[in-house]
């Protein structure tokens, strides 16, 4: 019997596979980080997931310098091609992508205010104005927040930052850290 992370390991090889063959018959280019870009941005503009656009970066993209240089997919049916392969693809932990939940770790911070309501977030790649559900994996509570900020940054395995109000409503203030799901509400 194979073990889950064997499985993994050979359902991650079998995308970047597919992948490479998709983006083989394309015409690859390439795109200069202008200072605000964001993973989600360049994703949409060159009609592919935040995923793969990471899987043909080797995800390395996980912090956007301004004068990086990525690989992007040539636009037209091999771009709708990668989308459909992209979706294919289980979700990893410390993806997003819009339905799907993400897990990892929460943190909280002092959050930035938000005219519409003080449970706000930081996230990495979501765009500003995603309402998304956290869930404190140990304890099932959980909290609708919106996403006006970026990070958190620094380590991978924090997937969100979440302000002091949404972080006590989850009853982790005590914690720090938190095993959390965020799901994609609107």
């Amino acid at each position: 019997m194979t073990s889950p992370a064997v499985r993994g390991v050979r359902a991650a090889a079998l995308t970047a596979g597919m992948l490479a063959a998709v983006l083989g018959s394309a015409q690859a280019g390439s795109y200069r980080v202008k200072s605000g870009d964001t993973l989600w941005g360049i994703a949409r503009a060159h009609g592919v997931s935040v995923q793969a656009l990471l899987d043909l970066n080797g995800g390395r993209t996980q912090l956007l310098r301004p004068g990086d240089v990525l690989t992007v997919p040539g636009g037209g049916a091999a771009a709708q091609a990668t989308v459909r392969v992209a979706a294919m693809a289980a979700p990893q932990q410390g993806t997003a992508a819009q339905g799907a939940g993400q897990r990892g770790q929460a943190v909280y911070y002092g959050g930035r205010r938000d005219a519409r309501t003080v449970m706000t977030a930081a996230h990495l790649t979501l765009p500003f104005g995603t309402w998304v559900r956290v869930t404190h994996e140990r304890t099932g509570r959980s909290v609708d927040v919106l996403i006006n900020d970026r990070g958190p940054f620094g380590v991978p395995s924090r997937i969100i930052d979440l302000s002091r109000e949404a972080a006590s409503v989850l009853g982790i203030l005590g914690e720090g850290v938190a095993p959390v799901r965020v799901d994609v509400l609107r």
